[in-house]
C-alpha cells in the first residue's frame, strides 16, 4: 500500500494574499479559511452545498459545510498538514464558482 504525499501546508503570507483577491474569504487562525454565501432560500442553499459537495468528492478532498435557511458557510482546511494547502484554495475557488452560478 503507497501512502499518499501530505500535502504541504502553505505560509501565512500565500494565504494572505489569496484573501485579497477572494472577498468573502477570511481566515480562522492558520487552521482555515472559511466563507458565508447567502441565497434567496433554503433549496438554493442546499443545491450549492450539494454542488460543492460533488466536487469534494471528485477530488477527495471535503469541507465542513453549515447549512440553514438562506445561507451556506464553507470552511476548507487539510487537517493532515494542519491547516490551509492549495487544495483548499482551488476547492474554495470551486465554491465561489457554484455560488456564482
Amino acid at each position: 500500500m503507497r501512502l499518499m504525499p501530505r500535502p504541504a501546508l502553505l505560509e501565512r503570507p500565500r494565504v494572505d494574499q489569496w484573501l485579497l483577491s477572494h472577498p468573502g474569504w477570511a481566515r480562522e487562525g492558520d487552521a482555515a479559511i472559511t466563507k458565508r454565501f447567502t441565497f434567496a432560500d433554503f433549496s438554493a442553499a442546499l443545491a450549492f452545498a450539494v454542488r460543492v459537495g460533488l466536487a469534494a468528492e471528485k477530488h477527495d478532498h471535503h469541507p465542513d459545510l453549515t447549512l440553514g435557511w438562506g445561507y451556506a458557510t464553507a470552511r476548507w482546511s487539510t487537517h493532515d498538514a494542519g491547516g490551509v494547502t492549495d487544495l483548499d484554495l482551488q476547492l474554495a475557488d470551486i465554491c465561489d464558482g457554484v455560488a456564482s452560478r
